[in-house]
């Protein structure tokens, strides 16, 4: 046998194996890093945090990144070169978080790792009929694997896409594997750039389960900040929006969009959602000196509004009333008090974060792809049903240091 296939045997023997998960988003703030020491699979699932940072890109990474992120037309030879570029820079990223937590490699059994979304297609956006469905993230598994010696999986979109997803949103196992309680309805709601949500059922029935991106979280909001105020990488505590009004003409003509009135599930990037968007809507309405604190204000009602209006869609189809939902929150929008404060005024449900379940916002997307590495290797289990958008299948591709 390979001693490489024999580790992985070995590793996926364990009662408790300890991963990496790492996570960079469309934000392009940085890369999350956690050590999660994981027990278990499926529903017995138990994850303990035992390490975790957040490294900041610098200006050059954010840079590189967007000569493609996004982009129809681009440097093909740029591409590639990011592809192994971001590998080696989140392998020595993870290798410098190993020394400075004075953790031997030796100790690490895998790594699972997210990669730098540059596109998101699903074939509603890109209209071409003999095309399916379609996502790239880049930063090669391999480099990772032999940089730091450490087993990797990577690239876990993919097979979502081959057995019939649209890549996304991949929360929805996390959270059915972590956060699922007997008696309860809950909406795991992720505030990134793009917010996406997962319904968990009472009755823990996977096949109950409901998972759809909604929109817009910060991503219009975090562009336009950086517009207005190029210092400025996002409008903090929403300084800036609760100083303005909403302009109801132009919420009107963002929202008549025709991706808020696609059926669910649904998915979507930025893609979409960009700086176009939003000024062809303030062409569209003649509005293109409308000030910064209004236009931020109404970019904000326009997240709040549609975040809320697929959750009552999703409540629509089960048989309990809103008022039994709980919200649990994440992701940089959780953080800003405008846009929680017109999700309570929207929706009659108890809001948390998902803190208060014992796992930190700002970690929860970097231990959900330690997680699906976990499934891979050593569960795989659970059955989701026929239901579009939720494959039950395990995901990511492994690459072996030597």
């Amino acid at each position: 046998m390979n001693k490489n296939i024999r580790s992985l045997y070995e590793i996926a023997q364990k009662e408790t194996r300890k991963i990496i998960g790492l996570m960079s988003g469309t934000s392009l703030d940085g890369l999350d890093i956690a050590l999660c020491a994981v027990s278990g699979a499926g529903e017995n699932t138990v994850v303990k945090i035992l390490e975790f940072e957040t490294i900041d890109y610098s200006e050059e990474i954010k840079t590189e990144i967007r000569k493609v992120f996004a982009q129809k037309t681009i440097d093909f030879q740029h591409l590639a070169l990011l592809n192994e570029w971001i590998g080696i820079l989140h392998a020595d990223l993870v290798n410098n978080c190993l020394e400075k937590w004075n953790i031997p490699v030796h100790e690490v059994d895998l790594i699972a790792s997210h990669g730098q979304t540059v596109l998101h297609a699903p074939k509603f956006l890109h209209q071409q009929e003999k095309f399916p469905n379609a996502t790239l993230q880049i930063g090669d598994g391999d480099h990772i694997a032999v940089k730091t010696g450490i087993i990797t999986l990577s690239d876990f979109r993919q097979k979502h896409v081959a057995a019939g997803g649209e890549g996304a949103p991949l929360a929805v196992y996390g959270d059915y594997l972590l956060f699922s309680k007997k008696g309860e309805n809950r909406i795991m709601l992720n505030m990134g750039g793009i917010a996406n949500f997962t319904y968990l059922p009472a009755s823990q029935n996977a096949e109950e389960v409901f998972v759809t991106d909604t929109g817009t979280a910060n991503t219009l909001i975090d562009i336009f900040t950086k517009n207005y105020f190029p210092e400025k990488s996002y409008d903090k505590d929403a300084e800036i929006a609760q100083t303005g009004t909403v302009n109801q003409t132009l919420l009107t003509e963002l929202k008549s969009n025709a991706f808020f009135t696609k059926s669910f599930p649904k998915t979507i990037g930025q893609e979409l959602f960009n700086k176009g968007f939003v000024e062809n809507a303030l062409a569209k309405t003649n509005l293109q000196n409308i000030s910064a604190p209004d236009l931020l204000a109404t970019l904000t009602r326009l997240s709040a509004e549609t975040i809320s209006e697929a959750i009552q869609f999703a409540a629509k189809n089960t048989s309990y009333e809103l008022e039994n939902f709980k919200v649990y929150m994440s992701g940089g929008g959780a953080n800003n008090p405008l846009l929680v404060k017109w999700l309570k005024e929207l929706l009659p449900c108890e809001f948390y974060k998902s803190d208060d379940l014992g796992i930190l916002s700002d970690v929860k997307e970097a231990v959900l792809f330690a997680l699906l590495a976990n499934e891979t290797v050593a569960g795989g289990d659970f059955n989701f049903g026929t239901k579009k958008g939720i494959p039950s299948v395990t995901m990511g591709k492994i690459s072996f240091p030597d």
